[in-house]
């Protein structure tokens, strides 16, 4: 399991976004087929909701990687 940080100015990063600025997809629109097709997980279970806010301390992971999102 790779874990790694994302480290956010604002409240909340949508989804999409997160998995777009991670590396888990190359562009937006295979980040969100990726989320609608539930290949990715927030802590640890499916999430099909490309809009989902992501705040501190919530985890993403597709495969074997991970990424926590945290405050800046």
């Amino acid at each position: 399991m790779i874990i790694d940080t994302v480290k956010i100015k604002e409240e909340y990063i949508k989804l999409d976004s997160l998995v777009k600025f991670c590396g888990f997809a190359p562009t937006g629109g295979q980040a969100k087929a990726m989320i609608q097709s539930g290949m990715i997980k927030v802590n640890g279970e499916v999430c099909t909701m490309r809009g989902k806010k992501m705040r501190a301390g919530d985890v993403a992971s597709y495969g074997d990687k991970e990424v926590r999102v945290e405050n800046e």
